[in-house]
């Protein structure tokens, strides 16, 4: 597990609920393994308490299952679940993108531009997590171009399902149309063509859909099926 550095302001729970939701995300904390309150504890230095109560919210976001008598499990990944969090993604960005089109100025397409040159950079590198976290920060600049960064922390939780399926993209398939398509956006919201902006927005954040079955074919045992639901409810 990556221990992240404590920052001064988070509180233990603050901050093993932001450890565990990273590894979780980073695939470091492996779907459908148990995790145990005392070893996490441990490696993050906090005592069982806040480690329990991390534990809690992130079950709130179906991505932990705790079962009394037996223990936590880091959730398989649940394809309906994805499918909610693109979906309420997409229909955020739509709007997003379309008044990025607007309002971005000089100084907005400029930070565009400096985030998709670190993810170039990444690439090349092979960063897989690096790689993730500037995604993630793109897609944020386009939230507080339009000044709605609250809706985008709001977002964050449910993003938790979405978020691995596109990391473990980035481990089995790797291609740079991520970044070309990024590039596209900023293309376009440059030259404010809403109508562009929304297709190639539609177009990316729906583009994970075509890796689907690669992903299930090379890692069978971390998607949810009727089988291992059927084997959970039994035990």
């Amino acid at each position: 597990m990556y221990i992240l550095k404590h920052t001064e302001k988070e509180t233990a729970r603050e901050y093993a609920y932001r450890v565990i939701k990273y590894n979780i995300i980073s695939l470091d904390l492996v779907p459908g393994s148990m995790v145990s309150e005392n070893e996490l504890a441990e490696e993050m230095g906090v005592s069982r308490t806040p480690v329990r109560e991390a534990l809690i919210e992130l079950s709130k976001l179906k991505v932990v299952e705790i079962y009394p008598q037996r223990g936590s499990f880091i959730s398989l990944i649940d394809n309906r679940l994805v499918d909610e969090a693109r979906f309420v993604r997409l229909m955020l960005e739509q709007a997003m993108v379309e008044m990025a089109c607007d309002i971005a100025d000089e100084n907005n397409l400029l930070a565009l531009e400096e985030n998709l040159k670190l993810q170039e950079f990444y690439l090349e590198h092979t960063s897989k997590d690096k790689l993730l976290q500037l995604d993630n920060e793109f897609h944020e600049l386009l939230f507080l171009i339009s000044n709605k960064k609250f809706t985008y922390d709001l977002l964050s939780g449910m993003m938790t399902h979405f978020d691995r399926v596109r990391r473990l993209s980035l481990s089995a398939i790797r291609d740079s149309k991520n970044i070309s398509e990024h590039r596209s956006l900023v293309d376009a919201i440059s030259k404010k063509d809403k109508e562009a902006a929304r297709n190639i927005i539609t177009k990316h954040l729906s583009r994970y859909k075509l890796d689907e079955e690669e992903l299930k074919k090379q890692y069978p045992n971390y998607f949810k099926t009727i089988n291992n639901e059927k084997k959970v409810s039994k035990h």
